[in-house]
């Protein structure tokens, strides 16, 4: 089997200021986008997925089934340049069997991510 991408859509209310967290957050450029949705597409050569907020109705009620996990070797200073673009710090874990720790965090949307620290 072979996919030619892989895209992650991300329900809100309004898309455009959250294409415009996840366009600064990931590096991304907009692809394209209407009243409904924008497509974010990393640059070129980028390994990460499409991100697509999409419009629905109703409103965020309860914890995210899928979220998105961003690694970094600078855990405290990726955290900050984020909530400097709008996200929102709730909490961070610690697991010492592979010694990584997670920062949970949330978009303007309110959808929850985390930023990993792993081992050096």
């Amino acid at each position: 089997m072979s996919f030619s991408r892989i895209s992650v859509v991300i329900d809100c209310a309004d898309p455009e200021p959250l294409a415009a967290f996840w366009s600064q957050a990931l590096g991304h450029r907009r692809a394209w986008s209407n009243e409904s949705f924008t497509v974010l597409v990393p640059p070129k050569g980028g390994r990460v997925p499409v991100l697509i907020p999409q419009r629905v109705p109703e409103p965020k009620t309860v914890k995210n089934r899928l979220h998105v996990d961003l690694h970094t070797t600078g855990m405290d200073a990726e955290v900050a340049r984020l909530e400097s673009l709008g996200a929102t710090k709730h909490d961070v874990h610690r697991i010492e069997e592979i010694d990584s720790t997670w920062t949970v965090m949330s978009d303007p949307a309110g959808n929850e991510f985390c930023v990993v620290q792993d081992p050096d």
